[in-house]
């Protein structure tokens, strides 16, 4: 029942950070911890993102916006890991 209930206000906070992140007029990034980032990924809003990330990777309309912060990281570092053992391979 707890679950439910904290599952519940995640929610409702990840909705309400999205919508104060939409009207925050923010620095772009050049870098991130020692990382350059290109131009275009610096200035895309968090919906562009998630939008360039399911295009990239074949992943459904969506589906990247609707998962939850953790989940989007978790994909992220697994995609990342992935990727790396692609490199070794070849």
């Amino acid at each position: 029942m707890f679950q439910r209930l904290f599952r519940f206000c995640m929610w409702t906070m990840e909705h309400v950070y999205v919508w104060i992140d939409a009207r925050v007029k923010r620095d772009i990034d050049k870098e991130l911890l020692g990382i350059s980032i290109d131009d275009d990924f610096g200035q895309m809003t968090r919906r562009q993102l998630c939008n360039h990330a399911e295009h990239r990777f074949g992943l459904e309309k969506d589906s990247m916006w609707n998962l939850q912060s953790t989940s989007k990281i978790r994909l992220a570092c697994q995609l990342a890991r992935n990727m790396r053992k692609e490199v070794q391979v070849k």
